[in-house]
C-alpha cells in the first residue's frame, strides 16, 4: 500500500476518450463497462462523468485507497477528497441492492442521467484469481478477471494511468486503456510555437492588404483565408507573430470577420527591448519579452529546452514591472515538488526556507541578472525585498486569492491539468501568470508530453486574446549546455 500510495501522488490530468473512430459499428454500439483505477479518480475527481452511456464500476479496493490518501493539505488529498464527494453525490442514499444494480449517472446542467455507476464489492466466488492478492494493484485485476468470467460475452475494460498496471491486466486477458479525454493533441509537434517563420520577404506572397496608421502603431489588415491557406498553411491566433527573413515581425491582433489585423514591428528594434538591464539574445526571445511586458496579456507560456532562458527573461521581466513600473505588487513563485517533499509543515524553518532547495532556479537567475554589480549580494538582497518575491508552497494556496501580483511556475510541465487549473484560477484582479517548463523534462510517471497540464493549457488558451504562447530556441546559457542539449 505505501508503494502504491506514493506513486498515487504524481498523477495525470485527462478526461477518457469516446470510442475510437476505428471501431466497429457493433463495439460503437455496444455498452462497456469501465474499472476506474484510483489513479484516474485522483487524476479527474469528476471522471466518472466522462463515460457517456456506460457502466462505470469503481472497486472497493480504490474506495480504500481513497481514503488512505484523502487526509492532508496536498493535491493529491483535496483530489481525493474531490472524488469522494463525486462519488456520494452520485450514489445518494441508494441501498445496497440498488447500488449494485447500478445508480443513473446525472451529468450535463439539466442533471439528464447517462450510464451507470456501480461499487464492486468482489466478483471473484468460484473464480481462481490470476495474480496474489498481496498488491492493491492486482486485488482489481482480479475484480475485473471475476466479472469477465462471471459475464464473458460482455466487455470490461480497466481505466489506468499506470502502464506497469495495464500491461499486468493485458497478460490476464483483459482489456485496458489509459485515460486520456484531455489529451487535446496527439503529438507535442502540432502545439503552436507562438510564431511563424516565413522564408524570404512575407511582402512577396501578399496579394491584397489595407494598411493604416494608428498614432505610433502600423496595423495591416489581410484575409484569414488567404493567409492560413496559402502563405502560413496552418491556422492563427491571438498573440502569435509572423517574422521574415527581410526583418519584419507581425504581431496577430485580431481575428474578426475574415480579416486578420497585423501590428507591425521591426526584428531589430525588438532586439533593442531590455528588462532589467537584459537584452533578448534571439528573436524568440524578443518575442517572449514583449508578451511578458505587455499589460494587456494575463498568460504567458513559455517553453524551450534547458538553457533557452525562460527563467532569466520571466524574472528579468516580472522585477522590471514590479520595481519599477510598479504594475504588481509582489512576485508569487511556486513549482510543483515531488511527493517527499510534499509536507512542507514538517520542515524547519519559514516557507520560503523550505521551498528553496525547489526554486533554487528562482535564486540563480536573480544571481544572474546581478552579476556584473560592484555588490551582488546586496543587490539581490535589495531586489528580493523591493520586488517582494515569495516562495510558496502549490499545496498551500488552493483558497487564496492573489490581487495585483505576478503569479511565476516554474516547472509547469510536471503539473496536472486539474492541477494547472488550480494554480491559474488564483489570480485576482490586476494580476499576471506566467508558466516556464521544458517538456522535454516530465519527471512524474503519470504524465507525458501530451498528457502535461502544460499543454493541456497551452492548447486551451490559444484562443484566449489575452494571453500568448512562445517556445524558445537555442541555448544561450552556454556552448557546453547547447551542445549536451543536442548530443545527450
Amino acid at each position: 500500500m505505501e508503494e502504491r500510495a506514493a506513486r498515487l501522488h504524481s498523477l495525470s490530468t485527462n478526461h477518457y476518450a469516446s470510442a475510437s473512430q476505428n471501431d466497429s459499428t457493433i463495439e460503437l454500439e455496444q455498452k462497456k463497462t469501465y474499472v476506474i483505477d484510483t489513479n484516474v479518480l485522483i487524476h479527474d475527481p469528476n471522471s466518472l462523468l466522462n463515460f457517456e452511456e456506460h457502466r462505470v464500476v469503481i472497486p472497493m479496493t480504490v474506495l480504500e485507497e481513497l481514503d488512505k490518501l484523502k487526509s492532508g493539505k496536498s493535491h493529491t488529498a483535496a483530489d481525493c477528497r474531490a472524488a469522494i464527494r463525486q462519488i456520494d453525490k452520485v450514489l445518494g442514499h441508494a441501498s445496497p441492492e440498488q447500488v449494485e444494480a447500478g445508480i443513473p449517472i446525472p451529468r450535463g446542467p439539466d442533471n439528464s442521467t447517462q450510464g451507470t455507476l456501480t461499487v464492486l464489492m468482489s466478483s471473484l466466488d468460484d473464480v481462481k484469481a490470476p495474480l496474489p492478492d498481496h498488491l492493491n494493484d492486482n486485488r482489481i485485476i482480479n475484480d475485473v478477471f471475476g466479472m469477465k468470467a462471471q459475464a464473458p460475452d460482455e466487455r470490461f475494460i480497466l481505466v489506468t494511468k499506470d502502464i506497469n498496471m495495464r500491461l499486468k491486466a493485458r497478460a490476464c486477458g483483459i482489456e485496458s486503456e489509459d485515460y486520456h479525454n484531455d489529451q487535446l493533441v496527439t503529438d507535442i509537434k502540432q502545439l503552436t510555437r507562438g510564431y511563424f517563420e516565413v522564408p524570404g520577404s512575407f511582402w512577396d506572397q501578399v496579394t491584397q492588404v489595407e494598411t493604416e496608421q494608428d498614432g505610433a502603431d502600423t496595423l495591416h489588415y489581410l484575409s484569414h483565408g488567404l493567409l492560413v491557406s496559402e502563405i502560413l498553411g496552418e491556422e492563427v491566433y491571438p498573440n502569435q507573430y509572423i517574422i521574415d527573413e527581410q526583418g519584419f515581425v507581425g504581431r496577430v491582433m485580431h481575428i474578426e470577420n475574415g480579416v486578420v489585423t497585423l501590428k507591425h514591428y521591426k526584428a531589430d528594434s525588438m532586439l533593442e527591448q531590455e528588462a532589467w538591464g537584459l537584452k533578448p539574445m534571439n528573436i524568440q526571445q524578443a518575442i517572449a519579452l514583449q508578451l511578458l511586458l505587455d499589460p494587456d496579456v494575463h498568460l504567458v507560456n513559455l517553453t524551450g529546452a534547458a538553457g533557452s532562458g525562460k527563467t532569466i527573461l520571466a524574472l528579468a521581466a516580472a522585477i522590471e514591472m514590479t520595481v519599477e513600473q510598479k504594475r504588481f505588487n509582489k512576485i508569487i513563485a511556486t513549482r510543483s515538488t515531488p511527493p517527499l517533499a510534499e509536507d512542507h509543515g514538517f520542515l524547519p524553518g519559514t516557507e520560503e526556507e523550505k521551498m528553496d532547495p525547489w526554486l533554487g532556479a528562482i535564486n540563480d537567475n536573480i544571481e544572474a541578472l546581478h552579476l556584473n554589480d560592484e555588490n551582488p549580494s546586496g543587490s539581490i538582497q535589495y531586489v528580493k525585498e523591493r520586488a517582494n518575491i515569495q516562495f510558496k508552497a502549490m499545496n498551500y494556496i488552493r483558497g487564496r486569492s492573489f490581487q495585483k501580483s505576478l503569479i511565476l511556475i516554474d516547472e509547469s510541465q510536471n503539473l496536472t491539468p486539474h492541477q494547472m487549473k488550480a494554480i491559474i484560477t488564483r489570480a485576482g484582479e490586476g494580476s499576471k501568470v506566467v508558466c516556464l517548463g521544458n517538456l522535454a523534462q516530465i519527471d512524474t510517471p503519470y504524465l507525458s508530453p501530451t498528457s502535461s497540464g502544460l499543454t493541456y493549457m497551452t492548447e486551451r488558451f490559444k484562443r484566449f486574446v489575452h494571453g500568448g504562447s512562445v517556445q524558445l530556441n537555442g541555448v544561450p546559457r552556454s556552448l557546453l549546455a547547447e551542445y549536451a542539449e543536442s548530443f545527450l
